[in-house]
């Protein structure tokens, strides 16, 4: 049994690698191309903030477009997943540049949203475009599929191996799905070199310093990690509750983008700051240093986030995400006596390891984007928020192993 084995895994290697870099460089160039025209929008609305004015029409709009040619696609990271358990008819390939356009005119005229959705429903698409271009088997196509999310997740944050992870990981909550690890890992690196190859650059973040791990430190994390847990939970019951309040209150996506677009903009008046429009890199910056970052900075993110992807606007949750820990962080470390900065990176990963029932993956992209001291830290408290939440997720196509 081992043998033969041994023996498939060797005769199906030049075929993953094949088609685990063509899935790689489509990712990667369209990652490449996505974060230009995000980088390109958000300046824009940072230069003319009366642009998001205008975001209920940009809802009226996107959504009209949407209703007409988009109703395959609206299930997103859900669709994916569906279609890999599924084995369900091909993503239409049109998913990929609407998702992107969607995505860049949702940040440009100010929703608050993320990068990691697009970027694997991107990947995703193209993986099964080319699975189904090359006729491959189901359980091949399958593989692919778990590639092109590693690859588009790689890509857009640079954290090929935690993109790999994350493939392999996001589909069943609790299960890894070792079948496809030699093309997901294939086509994540290929497509960080290629995005980077094009010239783009990843935001910097601080490496917090050494911190001893001492049974009043877990003691610490544990609590820590109950309120990463607690939040999170809130962030996604908030999110459905409002997408099914929104879709029986307003079948017309259009008008329920207008809405939601309208509510986006109410509250970007009443809180008098820019800072939770978008994706609030700039902030999520400033939790690792700034100890007067308001308290109340990750509950206001969440509920902005929540409005935004709820109404249906394109995006996703993980930079959201980044910056509701990242703030919870910044809150509690002082609180309970832990180095800011390592609170932050802490809550910034392992936020949103709670929200989409991933420890391991996000982990480790706490080492690749944070430097290799938040160990043992982020792992304890990823791993106890991610129990403690009880695979309440972002993802409702998850299964549960």
């Amino acid at each position: 049994m081992a043998k033969t084995s041994l023996e498939h895994r060797v005769r199906a290697f030049p075929q993953w690698a094949l088609l685990g870099v063509a899935v790689g460089v489509l990712s990667g160039v369209a990652a490449a191309v996505f974060l230009n025209l995000l980088e390109r929008a958000t300046a824009f609305r940072n230069a003319h903030d009366t642009i998001v004015y205008t975001l209920p029409l940009a809802g009226l709009v996107i959504g009209a477009i949407y209703a007409k040619w988009g109703l395959k696609i609206l299930g997103g990271n859900n669709l994916v997943i569906d279609t890999v358990h599924e084995d369900s008819p091909e993503i239409p390939v049109r998913m990929a540049p609407m998702v992107l356009v969607g995505t860049v005119l949702t940040h440009l005229f100010g929703g608050s949203a993320g990068r990691e959705g697009t970027a694997v429903q991107m990947g995703a698409s193209l993986a099964d475009y080319v699975s189904h271009r090359f006729r491959v088997s189901a359980d091949t196509r399958r593989e692919l599929l778990a590639a092109g999310i590693a690859g588009g997740f790689g890509a857009v944050f640079g954290t090929p191996v935690a993109g790999t992870l994350f493939g392999l990981e996001v589909v069943v909550a609790g299960r890894m799905s070792y079948e496809a690890l030699v093309p997901a890992l294939i086509a994540a690196l290929v497509g960080d070199w290629v995005t980077r190859g094009l010239g783009i650059v990843h935001t910097v973040y601080p490496q917090p310093a050494f911190l001893g791990l001492t049974p009043l430190v877990v003691g610490k994390w544990i609590l820590f990690a109950l309120a990463v847990a607690l939040v999170s939970t809130l962030f996604v019951e908030l999110t459905h509750l409002l997408k099914t309040r929104l879709a029986n209150a307003l079948p017309s996506l259009p008008l329920r983008m207008a809405i939601g677009g309208a509510l986006v903009v109410l509250l970007w008046k009443a809180v008098g700051t820019d800072d939770y429009l978008g994706l609030g890199v700039p902030t999520i910056l400033r939790s690792f240093s700034d100890p007067h970052l308001p308290s109340t900075a990750f509950l206001l993110k969440l509920i902005f986030t929540a409005v935004t992807l709820s109404a249906g606007f394109l995006g996703g949750e993980v930079t959201p995400l980044f910056f509701v820990g990242a703030a919870l962080g910044n809150a509690l470390g002082p609180l309970l006596g832990l180095p800011l900065d390592l609170a932050a990176g802490v809550g910034l990963t392992a936020m949103f390891a709670a929200a989409a029932n991933t420890p391991l993956a996000l982990s480790v992209m706490a080492i690749e984007l944070l430097g290799t001291n938040v160990l043992p830290h982020v792992v304890i408290v990823a791993v106890l928020a991610y129990l403690f939440a009880g695979h309440r997720g972002i993802y409702p196509a998850q299964r549960i192993a």
